[in-house]
Formats: C-alpha cells, structure tokens, sequence
C-alpha cells in the first residue's frame, strides 16, 4: 500500500523540485536571459520609428543617463537625416537650457574663419596677420593660418599640463592672461618648428578669435571689439543657421574666447552638427564654402586624427584614441569639449549625435563605448 508523503517532507522538497525547475528553464532558453523592460521614460524619448529598432534605441540612449561609472548626461539627441529622432534631458535641464561647448567652440570658430578666407580677407598660407610676429627676425613670422587651424603652430602651449596651473589654457583663462587672452598666447615662443608638430591648443583657437576680430574691428576698444564680434556670429552664423541661444564669451580686452566658450541649447548644438555634415548649407543656402568643410575634415599632416578645429574618426598614431575609429566610418567626425561634451557626425549614416553632461576624463572611454553603440544600431550608407 502506498504512503502519502508527508507535510514535512513537501516542504523540504518543494525548494529542491523550484530550483530544479530553474535550472531546466535556463537549459532551455535560447540565448541570454531577455533585458529587463525600459521604463516608459526612455521610450517616450524615442520616435516611433528611428530608422532602427525603437526599443534597442531608447535602450542605448537610456543607458547614457543611467549606467555607472560615466559621470552625469544631462542632455541627449540623435538625429537621423536631419530629423530628430531621439531627445532625452536630465532632471533641471530640458530644451531651453544652453550648455558650455568647452573646446566644441573651436569648430565653431573654425567656421568663422573659414567665412573670412570666403571673404577674401585672410589667405590659408599666408603668415598668420598677428603685428607681434612681423618683426624682422621673428621666427613666428612663418606661422601660416593654416598651422593655426591644424594646431601645428609650434607655439609652447602646453594644453593640460601638470600641475594644472602651469597649463596653458588654465594660465591664459584663469592667471597671468586673464585681462588679454590673445596677447598672452600670442607672446609664447616657439617650441617646434612651426608646422612640423601637433599639439592641442586652447590658446592657439583664442588666436584665431583675435585674428577675426582685428579684420572686422581693427584697434578698436574692448567693448566695440565684442560687440562687432557679437554682431558678425549673429549675422553670419547664429541667424542663418537658426542658432538663436548660440552666444559667445568675451574676455576683458574685447575678444571671443573662441578656444572655449560657446553657449548654446542641445538641439542648437545639433544644428550646427547637420550644418557640418551637409558640407556647410541649411536648407539649400551655402554658408560657409563646401570646400572649407572638406578641409576641416581633412587629416593634419602632423595628426591623422585632427583636421582642422574637428576631430576625425581615424587612427591617431599615438596613444590617443578619442573616438571609434576601430569601429565606425573613417568619415565621421566630432567635436568635443571639456567633461565629456560631444558632438558626433557621421555623414555616411546620416547621422548627428549630440551629448551633453559632466564626465571626467577616466569616466569617458566608458561614456564613449556608449556612444559607439548609438552609432552601431545605424548601417552606412
């Protein structure tokens, strides 16, 4: 006769029948476990439909606000053949807010430049129209604009040195060049050969700000000097482009602190990468010449991954590796600012990414592994 088992020896095999279930569960699952559902958040922060899996989208864009160890996103947006595809804030921040380029200003500033070689006021090969370099016997007197543009100007700017107040941009922005940011890097002796060395420069982008300053405003008093510097970003850039927040800063003695300090809404600063990836035209009205695009996202012969004032999606040749270059089209290109501000265009996949936030520099290989992935979802074309 059979014996019913008893209540005690159910419960004792109930946890041993539950795990056993488990285990035959995952044995027949076929692939990894399914990701955890998005919250309602993320995917409201994603078209319908982005060109590429809505979910897989919001997932990539969600993880730049909530995976650890990749610093503070505040702003996000994706757009693909010039809509916006994807947008996303962080708590405090939302459309209306302008966000600090940091070094993303020197593109910007590169453009400017570009409009005046346009203009016929400035030459790519000429010497560089600085009066403190044209003395006779002044080595820096062989400086072009273009070693300028393509940071090989062979000036001693020693871009984040240690410690931090011997470096150049803390020491031109913050110390001994405050009250007149051109003069002071202008001043610095040669260190290289001119043209022969890549070497990144705050200072260097504040010299071509002076540069463009003195052609439209020659001599003039520090508040006229920013005022038609103001005025020709406005008229030339902002409003052309549709950039109403884009503003600049201005150091005491009247000039744009072009190396840096760029302001300007998200979806701004994704304008300007559109501008930037349709070779300089908005909405069918050329800018800036094609032509000047094409040469700032061509490689430095000193840098294979700097053109000029943008970085490239290429293999650096040294220990530098900002980018995705291993991964992604050797056509995309970026500028990035300081603690992580990026924007990323990537032209053969019709594509602007822009990213907005606070990252150290430990904190930003991670934050660009993730950034690769939004780019990953997106064939070329």
């Amino acid at each position: 006769m059979s014996r019913r088992p008893s209540s005690s020896h159910l419960s004792r095999s109930a946890p041993i029948a539950c795990l056993a279930a488990f285990f035959l569960a995952s044995c027949a699952q076929d692939g990894p476990p399914p990701l955890p559902p998005l919250p309602e958040e993320a995917m409201s922060a994603v078209v319908v439909d982005p060109g590429v899996s809505r979910v897989a989208l919001a997932r990539a864009v969600d993880e730049l606000f909530t995976s650890d160890g990749m610093g503070e996103t505040r702003a996000v947006i994706v757009m693909r053949n010039g809509e916006v595809v994807a947008e996303r804030y962080a708590d405090e921040f939302g459309p209306e807010v302008r966000h600090i380029g940091w070094s993303m200003s020197k593109t910007v500033t590169g453009v400017l430049i570009g409009m005046m070689v346009a203009d016929g006021r400035l030459r790519l090969d000429d010497p560089a129209p600085v009066p403190a370099w044209q003395r006779s016997g002044d080595p820096r007197g062989e400086i072009t604009l273009r070693y300028l543009l393509q940071m090989r100007s062979g000036l001693r700017h020693d871009e984040g040195a240690d410690p931090v107040y011997d470096s150049a941009e803390v020491r031109m922005m913050y110390l001994d060049g405050r009250d007149d940011m051109a003069a002071w890097a202008e001043a610095q002796p040669l260190e290289h050969e001119p043209g022969s060395t890549f070497d990144y420069s705050t200072p260097t982008s504040v010299i071509l700000s002076d540069i463009a300053t003195q052609l439209i405003a020659p001599d003039a008093p520090a508040a006229e000097r920013q005022q038609t510097m103001a005025d020709f970003v406005d008229a030339r850039l902002a409003v052309p482009l549709g950039m109403g927040s884009l503003v600049g800063e201005y150091d005491p003695a009247g000039t744009l602190t072009g190396g840096s300090s760029f302001w300007a809404t998200a979806r701004d600063w994704a304008v300007f990468g559109e501008f930037l990836r349709n070779g300089g035209s908005v909405s069918g009205a050329q800018i800036v010449p094609r032509g000047w695009i094409d040469f700032m996202r061509t490689s430095s012969p000193a840098s294979p991954d700097y053109g000029a004032q943008l970085w490239l999606n290429r293999d650096s040749g040294a220990q530098r590796d900002y980018m995705f270059a291993d991964q992604g089209p050797d056509t995309a290109f970026a500028m990035m600012g300081h603690l992580g501000q990026y924007v990323i265009v990537s032209p053969e996949q019709r594509l602007t990414v822009v990213r907005l936030g606070i990252s150290n520099d430990a904190e930003r290989a991670l934050l660009m592994d993730e950034l690769t992935d939004i780019f990953a979802l997106y064939p070329s074309e």
